[in-house]
């Protein structure tokens, strides 16, 4: 398995990437949210791997990276960063991106700052200020990860995923470390990028669904003060549009890429 060697962390990732032998195919870099792994993108794979080489990094703290101490001081520089380096070690050069929920941070943040590494971003139900999460830490604290995953997943995956699914995404996400979810509940409990986004000057697009705050209403207040910005609504009723519906949320994100490649 590849893994990126730092002095702190061995960040993994994953490379799939079934274009033509003979093509030279632009890089996507996925980056998921929270108690997630890279294997959240895993239904967005036969949809982009054929058409670009696609990397799906485990955030540190996350999946194969390994856990953090629960005082261990996470950041949004510490995260970019990461992903500078993931940038640097597997493309040489600027990607897009894709980023789910608080992944979307590290994401947004990086095309605000390093807009050399960065050619498009795609923000599938990203946030942009802290998540509620009220209460989560005593209920891990209490009964366990599992049984928050499984307590918080039918909000977030809405009413239509089978209860199999429900389960898969529970295993996943119950898997995570409470010192990670600690650590990193006390960091994005304190972001706010809203001035941030202001500066992102490269093609973005903005997707959400009909749920509560992940809606058209909520996600435009934010999403038309990036530049060049399209905001894009996936018709389904669970909080996380790339999980919930991965279908319908890669194809508006490759007729996004697509269109991008038009302007040429």
């Amino acid at each position: 398995m590849p893994y990126l060697e730092l002095p702190d962390v061995k960040l993994f990732y994953r490379i799939d990437d079934f274009t033509d032998a003979w093509t030279t195919p632009e890089t996507v870099l996925f980056v998921h949210g929270f108690t997630e792994t890279s294997d959240a993108w895993r239904a967005w794979v036969p949809h982009f791997s054929r058409r670009y080489r696609m990397i799906r990094i485990d955030q540190r703290g996350f999946g194969r990276s390994g856990p953090v101490a629960e005082d261990f001081p996470l950041s949004t520089e510490l995260f970019v960063d990461d992903l500078v380096r993931i940038v640097n070690h597997v493309a040489g050069g600027p990607v897009h991106l894709v980023g789910g929920k608080s992944g979307g941070i590290s994401v947004a943040m990086l095309a605000a700052t390093r807009p050399d590494l960065v050619k498009s971003i795609t923000l599938a139900s990203s946030i942009v200020t802290p998540p509620g999460g009220e209460g989560w830490i005593e209920h891990m604290e209490r009964h366990g990860m599992r049984s928050w995953a499984r307590k918080t997943m039918r909000n977030r995956l809405g009413s239509q995923l089978p209860e199999r699914g429900i389960d898969w995404w529970v295993d996943m996400m119950g898997a995570t470390a409470l010192s990670t979810a600690k650590a990193y509940l006390r960091w994005v409990g304190g972001i706010d990028i809203r001035e941030d986004i202001k500066r992102i000057q490269c093609p973005t697009l903005v997707i959400g669904t009909h749920a509560r705050g992940k809606d058209r209403t909520a996600l435009s207040a934010w999403q038309q003060t990036i530049p060049d910005s399209t905001l894009a609504i996936v018709p389904i009723d669970g909080y996380h549009a790339a999980g919930t519906d991965p279908d319908a949320t890669a194809k508006v994100t490759l007729d996004f890429l697509a269109g991008l490649a038009s302007r040429v």
